[in-house]
Parts: structure tokens; sequence; C-alpha cells
């Protein structure tokens, strides 16, 4: 059975690392406290009653997808369809087709984000390569009216961002959990590193400014990867006693940056 990602695309490099890992959380979790369909996460309590779990629980689920053969990975997805078909008898409605899209096309976008946050721009092939694994992904799920190719896939990002985006009461409930779970100046950080990954449609409802030095300090993020101190920037984003899960996230089976 073939690799349902290839062992050299860049997709295992993204979802291989546990710094690029966080930052994709980082700025979904700005983007998903803004959609419309924000209500559905708290139909459950889950995401509101452990936020950063939850982040870990889809980051867990991606690795199962992304290092795995074809027969898993499609196990994973049929497992995770299933979970949200039991939450949608449970609430008596249905997902809207363009929510699943929204939080597939958030995990394309931020991973691409996050690449070149931390090292460098995707090449044009990167990009299609990204979109095509998300693709089938989003095929596993039964997501559809999906876009074609990347290309069109940009266009079809900006109209759900112009789209289905708002400040809500569902949105300052989700704020204040992860202020909650993370504490004052952590919470601060987050939003800080939000407003360098997040969409301008995100930063405007979100009211974030991009702080002038941390660009700096996350485009010399190299040296602390080449002196092996990625646990002190991972203790800066994380309380303590979510680094050692946070590390487990890292894989040798990647491709270098």
């Amino acid at each position: 059975m073939s690799d349902f990602v290839s062992q050299r695309s860049i997709v295992r490099s993204i979802w291989g690392s546990s710094d690029l890992i966080l930052l994709v959380f980082a700025g979904s979790a700005a983007e998903f406290a803004l959609n419309r369909a924000v209500d559905w996460l708290f139909f459950t309590g889950n995401l509101p009653r452990d936020p950063i779990g939850r982040l870990f629980s889809t980051a867990r689920y991606a690795q199962e997808i992304v290092f795995v053969d074809e027969a898993v990975a499609q196990r994973t997805l049929d497992r995770i369809y299933s979970i949200h078909k039991s939450v949608e008898q449970a609430r008596g409605s249905r997902i809207p087709d363009w929510a699943w899209r929204d939080v597939l096309y958030m995990l394309i976008d931020y991973s691409e984000r996050a690449y070149r946050l931390l090292h460098r721009p995707l090449t044009t092939s990167e990009q299609q390569e990204l979109y095509e694994v998300f693709h089938r992904v989003g095929e596993g799920l039964r997501i559809p009216d999906l876009p074609a190719n990347y290309a069109e896939w940009r266009v079809d990002r900006q109209l759900h961002l112009e789209r289905d985006l708002e400040y809500s009461e569902y949105t300052r409930l989700l704020c204040e959990k992860y202020q909650q779970h993370l504490g004052g100046w952590r919470y601060e950080l987050l939003r800080q590193t939000q407003s360098l990954l997040a969409p301008e449609e995100v930063r405007r409802l979100l009211k974030l400014a991009p702080p002038p030095l941390l660009f700096e300090a996350f485009r010399v993020y190299g040296l602390f990867t080449s002196l092996n101190l990625q646990s002190l920037v991972q203790w800066l984003l994380l309380p303590s006693r979510y680094v050692d899960e946070v590390r487990r996230f890292d894989r040798q089976d990647t491709v270098g940056a």
C-alpha cells in the first residue's frame, strides 16, 4: 500500500515539525474564533473546556493521515467524518458545507504561512503539492465543491474570508478561554504571533497589530533550531505541562527545510 503523502513531500516537512504545527494552530485559533459556524465548537463543550488539548488532538489526527499509508489514512478520515456526523445527529442539524471548507482551507493556508515565516516561501510546485494533499483529505471527508487546483483555491479562500468571518459573542468567549488556559503574557504573545500569520481580515476583526520586532525574531529562528534551543521557544508559547506533548509531534521521517 502506497503512502498517503509522498516521503519527499513538503507536507511532511510542515506536519512533522512541532514548531510549524504550533504556528499553524496559533493562526487557526484566531480564525476559528471568528468563524460564523464557531457555535458548533461550543455544542459539545470540548473546545472551550480544553482549547489547547483540542488543538493537539487535531494535530494528532493530521499526523495519522500524513505519515501513514492510503488505507490507514482513509480509516482516520472515516473516523473524523463519523465523529462529526454523531455531533450533527445530537444537535439535529448539519454542519454547513462551507464550514467544512473553511476548516480545511485554514489548515492549507496556515501551513504555507507558517513555513514562510520560519523558513522561506513555498515554491509554485510546493504550493500545488500542499493543496493536492489537502484536496485528497477533503475528498476523504466528503467535502463537496473543492477547487480543482491551488490557483482556484486561492480565489475561493479569499471569498470565504470575506463572507464567513465575524466578531461575535462566541469569539469573545473563546478568546477568554485561550487567555485563561495560557495566562496573560502567553496570551499576548499568542496574539502577537497571530498578527504575523493571519490574513488582513482576521487581523482587522481581532485588532491585531504586528509588533515591529517580532518578525525579526522569527526570521532568525533558524539560529534557535541550529543551537537546539527549540524548547525555549516552545516554553515561551506554551505552559510547561504541554511542552513534552508538543515535542512528540517532531518526526524524523521528514524532508529538511
